[in-house]
């Protein structure tokens, strides 16, 4: 059967990472396939259709409107620019310059993190300046009052595996930081599994990914209330023309809304204590189960590696795998720990993945 894999040279990867960016997100399922194929044949008023999704944005959230964008990450410069034009046409033709509207957005300096590119890029394309508070392990409301100031746009608060998970000022007290001084609190919620959790938080715009938990095809959501949605629509005009969406995204966004949540998500823990067990014997391999260092419902199968005995140090191991076409996530390669992250590894790529290891480990590389 005719492959464009094969023909551009890129076969399909086993991925053990997660739903990962540089792995292409998700795996689409039959019925999202489906809608970008229904949205692929047909003409559409694109400005009717933003809006529509929108109402299905804000079902699957609980809120009063969505706007949705390429990905999480122009969410972010969406909203930044949503907050520093408003809907002043003038102000958004003239970003990312903010001319002498606010446009400071106050972020913790353990929340400004590199995702593949930096949340602080993400702010200064929306017409946004950064300023970052507190120290990289200890922020407070009091840094976030601190910096408060006439030039002050947002407060920004990043929930994600990336960012540093102790000593952080919470959501709450930002939130209501946000509340006495009338400032609003943009949440980046990227990878997040609860759509409906983050806005209840009284954020005043949240963003998604859609090409991550939602199971959907590269995009991005962001929700709020009506007027700021419209604002975020309104960016289109301007710094957000680049980043504008297909019909097919759409359509396929929408399903995966749809259908997101109706099929249980199932605990994945026996399966990782099952595969922590075969990989256990492997020359230079410790390993066990952890939980999502972010707190999401997530156990993962953890390889901490003794170079002495593996033959090579944790990096060079998630290399040689990578070479082969299996993906491990090595965020923490450099502290000699490696993870297998079951939601898209289906059984038989899993039996890929413990091949390969013991091939290297047991056979031809060492």
């Amino acid at each position: 059967m005719h492959s464009l894999h094969q023909d551009l040279g890129v076969p399909p990867a086993v991925n053990a990472s997660g739903k990962m960016t540089a792995l292409g997100g998700s795996v689409l399922g039959e019925g999202v396939i489906a809608a970008m194929g229904e949205a692929a044949r047909h003409h559409v008023v694109m400005d009717d259709l933003m809006r529509a999704v929108g109402r299905e944005i804000a079902r699957a959230t609980g809120t009063e409107d969505g706007c949705p964008t390429t990905g999480a990450a122009s969410g972010i410069a969406i909203a930044v620019a949503s907050v520093v034009a408003g809907t002043d046409l003038s102000r958004i033709e003239a970003l990312p310059d903010p001319g002498d509207a606010p446009c400071e957005v106050i972020l913790p300096r353990g929340h400004s993190v590199h995702f593949g590119a930096p949340v602080r890029q993400m702010i200064a394309l929306g017409g946004g300046r950064p300023v970052e508070v507190g120290s990289a392990n200890k922020v407070t409301a009091a840094h976030l009052s601190g910096a408060i100031g006439p030039r002050t746009a947002a407060l920004l608060y990043v929930q994600s595996h990336h960012a540093v998970q102790k000593g952080m000022v919470t959501l709450a007290e930002t939130v209501e930081t946000g509340r006495r001084h009338g400032i609003p609190v943009i949440v980046d919620a990227a990878a997040e599994e609860d759509l409906r959790h983050w806005p209840a938080t009284g954020a005043d715009l949240v963003v998604y990914s859609g090409g991550k938990a939602v199971g959907g095809p590269t995009s991005g959501i962001i929700c709020g209330s009506a007027e700021r949605m419209a604002a975020c629509r309104a960016q289109y005009n301007g710094v957000a023309r680049p980043m504008k969406v297909g019909k097919e995204t759409l359509f396929g966004l929408v399903q995966a809304l749809r259908e997101y949540g109706t099929t249980p998500a199932g605990d994945h823990r026996a399966r990782m204590e099952r595969l922590a067990g075969r990989l256990a014997g492997l020359p230079g391999l410790t390993t066990r189960v952890v939980s999502d260092e972010a707190g999401r419902a997530i156990h993962r199968t953890e390889l901490t590696v003794d170079p002495g005995e593996a033959g090579r140090d944790a990096g060079r191991l998630a290399a040689e795998l990578a070479a082969r076409g299996v993906h491990l996530r090595d965020h923490h390669a450099a502290t000699g720990r490696l993870y297998i992250d079951p939601r898209p590894l289906r059984p038989d790529e899993e039996e890929r993945l413990v091949a390969q290891l013991t091939a290297l480990l047991q056979g031809e590389g060492r």
